[in-house]
């Protein structure tokens, strides 16, 4: 079977309209991934300790990350890709001294995520 090709507007996906920051999920185009566009503007930001059922992969395309997965500590800087294996448990936060921007794609048609911090 041919798949078509489908298109999702910027307001489909955008949580601000000025910046890079908001997902879409594989679903939305009859496809197995979702993809997050992550903008951390201040150092020491970033999401609490977390789950997925499935991979995760981050491609920072600016700044510098620290990147918790499972028992490591990964450093990161613009260019590098990071994978957080289904299951363990990450985080990760901008180490400034600019902002964080990158691109997560989760191995799923729906994000799905378990907080393991209030």
């Amino acid at each position: 079977m041919t798949r078509k090709a489908g298109k999702l507007t910027r307001a489909d996906w955008a949580a601000d309209p000025d910046r890079w920051t908001g997902h879409f999920e594989g679903a939305d185009l009859g496809t197995g991934i979702t993809v997050l566009f992550v903008e951390i503007a201040a150092p020491g930001g970033g999401p609490k300790l977390h789950t997925h059922p499935y991979d995760e992969v981050f491609i920072l395309r600016e700044g510098r990350g620290r990147y918790i997965v499972g028992d490591e500590v990964i450093e990161a800087a613009a260019g590098d890709v990071v994978l957080a294996p289904a299951e363990v448990p990450h985080r990760f936060e901008n180490v400034g001294p600019g902002r964080l921007i990158a691109t997560d794609i989760h191995l799923s048609p729906r994000w799905i995520q378990t907080d393991l911090e209030g």
